[in-house]
């Protein structure tokens, strides 16, 4: 037996629930998921969670019961490293190039905005908004005045947070492309006398030899790029530049990128003309335990998603409160972590901020674990919706994630939620290709394309195909689930005996199976 370790996850677990509303089919009493209540969380133990099924909602920790309930709904996870933008990903980030350089905000007909319009990982169950005084407190509360202790003194140390904060690279497009001759019939720029009468030319005259040939763009970039390469040439011991070719030099400085298709990074960090009309900066702020960055932008952040909801989701003006925004995306069971081989930014729950021209534009809530960059939710200002943040922060998420990895090499997944194939309008996200399901049996990962042919006929599916296959992770000694009684951890075979009262056994099983042998014996079940 010991005392309870702090950086041990604490859950409280609740059961299959009873059928609730299912916010994609409407169906009243069709979304069926079994739950647990997070006190706290190593990001560890989340990671190997949502990869049997697992997703949180705020603390709330909630797993659909797939062959049961209304809509199933699969993990889905792309592979950022290996991730090329389709068309339609190019033309919403070709769009917001073209508002940041010109302040353009037309709308592209066919443009959607799926990503952030439906509220996915928002359970309709009264956990999601339950207050944790209405939680068994009285043996958690020891560990809750230490829990304030920590974060406290965090909090004495957010002067040095705010100097660490992390803060994405600026995005700035291409100069617009420009050509001296601006007629769109002429060979070059007419003379004054040219303009006046149509007259057939005299023998050996065209155009004004007095001015400048007209120049093609990609011609002038070409010249600037040589003239870039010439001056980071290594020099000769005379002091002066090597001789080589200009031609042999552009080509070997683009020979690695000859013909391959452009990357999301060449729109997002392209540079912007001097003259350009906005500018963007992201942001990433940790919101858990908060940061001071993140304090000092709540209210601001709380307006923007109080006016999504009442645009998009029809809310009326009363709702949603600060508690209900803060319980659903700022609260987090997630304990923050800053492993000298992770990320700059660390592990743990944050928020990406979009800010254009000194304002919250938007708010993506991400959890950034061992393995992966998590999606949680995203909201926006809804004056914005033109620009198709959705898609656009999904983009600037996988890019996110290929930068995390450059630091972190295990952390190369983009996790976007559930994949809800029996919701056309949730489809959207197997467009992020390549991209992999989650088997709902042996939670082994396939990819969507070998998915979605049986998902035609079937919404629910075993994904894989090999029939002896079972659950690797399945709970094989019940006895040696970790339990929490009386602020003293034991595991399950010592707790069975000392209870009281009928026996849940039964319980216990279930939860064991849910969360799998290794959540089960590192995380702490809490039993009154």
């Amino acid at each position: 037996m010991a005392a309870a370790d702090r950086s041990s996850s604490i859950v409280e677990y609740f059961g299959g629930e009873a059928g609730y509303r299912c916010g994609y089919c409407k169906n009243v009493t069709g979304n069926l998921s079994h739950g647990m209540w997070a006190h706290s969380m190593t990001v560890q133990d989340y990671q190997d969670l949502i990869d049997r099924g697992w997703r949180r909602s705020g603390k709330y920790v909630y797993k659909p019961i797939m062959n049961q309930t209304c809509c199933p709904q699969y993990t889905i996870r792309c592979r950022p490293l290996h991730f090329q933008p389709s068309k339609s990903h190019k033309k919403v980030l070709k769009k917001m190039l073209k508002f940041l350089a010109k302040g353009d905000s037309s709308k592209v007909a066919g443009d959607e905005e799926p990503m952030d319009s439906h509220r996915e990982d928002a359970v309709a169950c009264s956990f999601v908004l339950k207050n944790d005084s209405d939680i068994s407190q009285s043996e958690l509360k020891p560990l809750s005045v230490e829990e304030t202790e920590r974060v406290e003194t965090e909090d004495n140390n957010e002067e040095e947070e705010m100097k660490k904060g992390v803060t994405m690279k600026k995005v700035e497009s291409e100069p617009p492309q420009t050509c001296v001759d601006k007629d769109s019939t002429g060979s070059g720029e007419r003379s004054d006398s040219a303009k006046l009468v149509h007259t057939t030319p005299k023998p050996g005259k065209g155009a004004d030899l007095s001015k400048p040939p007209c120049r093609k763009a990609k011609d002038i970039r070409k010249e600037r790029k040589l003239h870039k390469l010439l001056q980071n040439q290594p020099h000769t011991l005379e002091g002066s530049p090597s001789q080589v070719e200009p031609q042999i030099l552009l080509s070997q400085n683009s020979k690695s990128k000859a013909n391959q298709p452009k990357s999301i990074e060449d729109f997002i960090f392209a540079s912007l003309p001097d003259d350009a009309t906005h500018q963007l900066e992201v942001r990433v702020v940790r919101s858990s335990p908060p940061s001071c960055q993140f304090k000092a932008t709540f209210q601001e952040s709380y307006q923007v998603y109080k006016r999504y909801q009442m645009a998009i989701h029809k809310d009326p003006p009363d709702k949603p409160t600060i508690s209900q925004f803060t319980r659903f995306l700022c609260d987090s069971p997630l304990e923050a972590e800053n492993p000298p081989s992770g990320p700059d930014c660390g592990y743990g729950s944050f928020h990406q901020q979009y800010w254009l021209e000194g304002k919250i534009i938007a708010v993506g809530v991400i959890d950034v674990l061992p393995y992966c960059v998590s999606s949680v939710y995203l909201y926006y200002d809804p004056d914005y919706t033109f620009l198709s943040l959705g898609v656009y922060s999904a983009l600037r998420e996988i890019a996110f994630t290929r930068q995390l990895h450059e630091k972190a090499s295990e952390l190369c997944y983009y996790y976007m939620g559930f994949y809800i194939h029996s919701c056309p309008k949730m489809r959207y996200k197997g467009q992020y290709r390549p991209s992999d399901l989650l088997c709902p049996e042996t939670y082994v990962w396939v990819p969507i394309e070998q998915c979605l042919p049986t998902l035609e006929h079937s919404k629910y599916c075993r994904f894989n195909q090999d029939l002896k296959a079972v659950d690797e992770g399945c709970i094989k000694e019940l006895g040696r689930v970790r339990v929490l009684h009386k602020r003293t951890v034991m595991p399950y075979s010592m707790y069975k005996k000392r209870r009281k009262g009928p026996s849940d056994e039964a319980s216990v099983q279930q939860y064991a199976s849910l969360v799998g042998q290794t959540c089960s014996e590192r995380m702490l079940l809490f039993r009154s």
